[in-house]
């Protein structure tokens, strides 16, 4: 990770990026409305130096968002506990080359082929994808693992 990007909580910028390398769990990804509340949706990504990947359809409303205002936020933290995760402010970027590649990196990581009926359709209309690069400004870490410890043993 970047010695620019700042970093809040108990985790180092290691710890911050072995749990994004690591973890399965999909990216909550927050975009603006024209409306103006913000809109959120789950987004598979892979953590690649300091940005996280993720694939989204051209016509798609998060698309659409992101292109409108870059600015996002995102939250990566499994919903049992003990509860511990990353989040922080970003700018995203829609991308049209890597698409496809990055959709069997994707099914790779979150269902471990991409030999399945979903895997074959997202791959088949890989041209229509687009890569959103997610460029965090910061990241914030919490983890109340040893806080809940004696909660989760009863």
């Amino acid at each position: 990770m970047t010695a620019s990007l700042s970093y809040r909580g108990p985790w180092s910028p290691a710890e911050v990026r072995g749990f994004l390398t690591s973890t399965t769990i999909p990216l909550r990804l927050a975009a603006n409305t024209p409306s103006g509340f913000p809109v959120v949706l789950s987004l598979w990504f892979v953590a690649e130096g300091d940005q996280l990947l993720g694939a989204v359809h051209e016509s798609s409303r998060i698309a659409k968002r992101l292109e409108a205002d870059p600015r996002c936020a995102f939250e990566v933290a499994p919903d049992d506990p003990p509860y511990r995760g990353v989040r922080g402010r970003a700018r995203a970027t829609l991308e049209p080359d890597g698409a496809g590649e990055l959709l069997e990196r994707l099914l790779e990581r979150y269902l471990g082929s991409t030999e399945s009926n979903l895997g074959r359709f997202l791959l088949s209309r890989a041209s229509e994808e687009r890569v959103v690069r997610v460029s965090p400004l910061g990241f914030s870490s919490w983890d109340y693992t040893e806080r809940m410890d004696d909660a989760l043993r009863r």
